[in-house]
This record gives C-alpha cells, structure tokens and sequence, in this order.
C-alpha cells in the first residue's frame, strides 16, 4: 500500500505544473451552463493526449472516458466533475484572469476538472497496479437547471455496466489547502425555485387609497412565508426560505400593477419538501387576497437533497487518512447548498466530498459565487492524487 501510495504522490506531484496549467487555460476561457464547447474540446484533447478513449456529446458538451487496468476484475467505478462557470465578472488581478466577459468559473469547477484530468494520467499511468474500470465523468450545466447529471443519467451514463460506486470532488474555500472533508448521509440540500408574481393596482403614489399596492403585499407576502421556517418546519429538519429578486418597475410616485419575487426553498426531507410547497402557495396567495389583490405561485422543483452512502463515505474516509494522514481530513456539518451530483448518489452509493483551497497568507480566503474566489492550486497536487487514491482502492 505504502508503496502504491509514494508512486500516485510523486505522479500527482511531477504533474502538478501541468494540472496547474490545464486549470489557468480552464479558468481564462470559462463558459456557461449548456455552452462549454471549449471546455469539452480541451478534454477531449487532454484525454487523447493521455491515450484514453472517450465519447464525446453526452448530454450536450458531456465527455465520457475509460480506463481498464491490466488486472482481470469486471468491477467498475465512476470519478465526476463538472466543468460549467458562472454569469459573474471576474475581479482577482491575476494573470490566469476570465477573458470571457462576465463569465468566471467562481465555483471552482476549473478545478475540478483540471484534478479529473490529473487523475485520469496518473491512473492511466499505473493500469499495472489495478484491475476493473474507471468510469472519468465530465459533465456540464451542474450550475443551471435541470443540470447535467440528470441529463447524463438518461443517456446511460450509469449503465453498461452500472458502476459499483461514484466519487465527486468540490472545492471548499473554509478548508485549507491540503486538506479534505467529508461527512457521511445527508449533506446538501434539495434546492426549488420560488417565482411569484403579485397583483394589485397600480396609481399614483400619492393617493394610495385609490390602489391595491402590489409593493405592500409583496413585502407582507416575504415577511409571512419566513414563519413557514419558524412556525411550521420541523426543528430537526434545517429549512431556508430566501428571496434575492424583488422587481415592482414603479417610480417614486408611481404604485406598480404587479411585482415579481423570486427566492429559493432549500431543505432535507422530500415529505417536508412537498409540505412546505402548498404551504408557500396557500400563504402567498392568502395574504395577497386579503389586501385586495392575488397572487400567482410557480414553484420549479430543482436537485433532490444529497446523502453520502455511510459505508461508502467511511471507507473513504480510511483511504483518505491513509494517503494525507489523519490531520489533512475534517468532517463536515450539514450544507443549505445544492448540487446535482444528488442524482448520481439516488442511484448507485455515492461519496462528495471536499477538497481545501485556502490560504489566508496569500489572501486565498473568498467564497465561492464570489467574483473574489480563487484557489490555492497545490490543491491540484492533492485533488488528483486523491481522486486516483480512491479509484484504485474502491476497484479491489
């Protein structure tokens, strides 16, 4: 073991230029959810470079490769990364800048892919020292709805054969550079969006008495939905309510005819999930028709909540300290965030954990969705030396 390990560390470490390199052409030329042509062109060329056979155009822009060892096994398991960036303009100063104008891969996943590729040349590399199949997933649209696990799914991407077990990376800006995080069972939550459209009357700011002020009932409308978290959400089950859009296009004299609102219900149990649905519907719609005016509700069901296999996750976490040792790995509380990987793990076991990209003394610190974020890229020597790790030890 101790011998397999100092071979995927000084692999994962010759190539740490190379995967640093791949990850600043990744993070200059991001593109958006369903468009990564680039993204998907590039890969594709990495993998042939690396004389591993792929198919492209799953999904969209999604790549699918292999890599057989050289040992007689019929097991298989699968790696994912998703390689989609964000509608946000980059702010760091660094020479490795987003060149797309108001695109940036601000959730990292220029980074995961970039540790997917590393992965990918190391385990090729060592074909000798494993057997069964390593299934390399590259998939788009993680950041946009429907998202492309789902997608990729239905395009079988789980099947012939079906892969014994599914690891996924994430980068996590609270952890250090170096380090690792996991935690077994439900992780993240499920995510729907919220549009509500409210009706009133609009007029002259000046004589309200002669509308039905969308605006106030839109803000009752926000107020009242966050007791569905305090006065009807089960304590043991974490719940968010959020609204980010409130869009009225009055003036300062001007009462609207209509607002619209948007937000998002995040949460950990698909009963109470369902629950909380009619109940948005039945207080929106009731607070609306109190004050005079209505309220239309349209609820976009989004990613399920994500649960880690338990044994999965706690073998993951023994070959995990085995390779970083015991310091380099933290567990780690519940997340509100989403992410579609929840798909992969409905169906087979499945473990997503987090790879550390901070430091503080170079001001690496920023979260993710920030046009601040960045990475600590020696976490490309952990990522794909962890991801290769994994692989060859879930196969035996």
């Amino acid at each position: 073991m101790k011998k397999l390990i100092n071979q995927i560390q000084r692999l994962a470490l010759d190539g740490h230029s190379d995967f640093v390199s791949w990850r600043r052409h990744l993070h200059q030329y991001p593109e958006l959810s369903t468009e990564e042509h680039q993204t998907a062109a590039f890969i594709a060329e990495r993998l042939t470079e690396s004389g591993i056979p792929f198919s492209a155009g799953i999904a969209g822009t999604g790549i699918v490769a292999h890599i057989t060892g050289r040992k007689t096994s019929e097991r298989t398991i699968a790696l994912r990364a998703d390689m989609d960036a964000l509608p946000i303009t980059e702010e760091n100063n660094v020479t490795y800048k987003s060149l797309n104008q108001g695109v940036m891969h601000a959730c990292g996943h220029d980074v995961h892919t970039s540790s997917l590729l590393g992965a990918a040349r190391i385990l090729q590399t060592l074909r000798e020292d494993f057997g069964g199949t390593i299934r390399l997933i590259f998939q788009p649209s993680e950041e946009k709805y429907p998202g492309g696990a789902i997608r990729m799914i239905g395009e079988g991407v789980l099947t012939n054969p079906t892969p014994e077990a599914i690891f996924g990376q994430h980068v996590l800006p609270e952890l250090d550079a170096g380090m690792i995080g996991l935690r077994p069972g439900k992780y993240m939550a499920s995510t729907d969006e919220l549009y509500l459209t409210v009706k009133g009357k609009g007029g002259h700011g000046a004589t309200p008495d002669k509308n039905i002020d969308p605006v106030l009932i839109a803000s009752h409308i926000v107020v009242a939905l966050q007791q569905i978290v305090s006065r009807n959400a089960d304590p043991a089950i974490p719940t968010v309510i959020s609204f980010g859009k409130i869009v009225a296009n009055g003036r300062t004299n001007i009462i609207p005819d209509e607002v619209k609102l948007e937000g998002t219900i995040r949460t950990f149990s698909e009963k109470w999930r369902a629950e909380a649905h009619q109940l948005i519907r039945r207080i929106a719609q009731g607070t609306a028709q109190a004050m005079g005016g209505d309220c239309e509700v349209f609820i976009d069901p989004g990613y399920p909540f994500l649960v880690n296999n338990p044994e999965l996750t706690a073998q993951t976490k023994k070959w995990a300290i085995d390779f970083l040792g015991a310091d380099k790995v933290a567990d780690l509380d519940l997340r509100m965030t989403a992410e579609d990987f929840a798909y992969y793990s409905q169906q087979i076991p499945g473990c997503f954990y987090r790879l550390g990209v901070r430091n503080e003394a170079r001001g690496i610190v920023n979260s993710l969705h920030s046009s601040l974020f960045d990475a600590d890229e020696s976490s490309l020597i952990t990522g794909p030396g962890l991801m290769a790790w994994l692989a060859i030890n879930s196969l035996q």
